[in-house]
């Protein structure tokens, strides 16, 4: 991080910071035998706001591979979006599990 410094309208001193981006992270969805392909498709339309042909899309992938990246988010992000897939997996008996990756 590297710091400038400019000169406001008014005369004063303001100091510009460089920040670089966040780190990224994935949060990968692991296939299961007991969760359904609709419970999967409705967690990828609510908790990460895919439309219903990236849905299945990525569960498909889900499926026939055994993983699919269903987001990639600042690691804040990706971790609750993973935690509130599985509660939402939880509340409904699946053993539905995310798992959050660096990239």
């Amino acid at each position: 991080m590297s710091k400038q410094e400019k000169t406001s309208a008014s005369g004063g001193t303001l100091e510009v910071l460089d920040l670089e981006p966040p780190s990224l992270y994935k949060v990968c969805l692991l296939n299961d035998d007991y969760t359904t392909m609709e419970f999967v498709v409705n967690v990828l339309e609510t908790v990460f706001h895919k439309s219903n042909a990236q849905a299945v899309e990525i569960m498909k992938k889900v499926h026939k591979s055994g993983r699919g990246v269903a987001g990639v988010y600042p690691y804040d992000i990706a971790v609750t979006k993973a935690q509130v897939s599985m509660n939402m997996a939880r509340r409904q008996g699946f053993p539905f599990r995310c798992e959050v990756e660096e990239m």
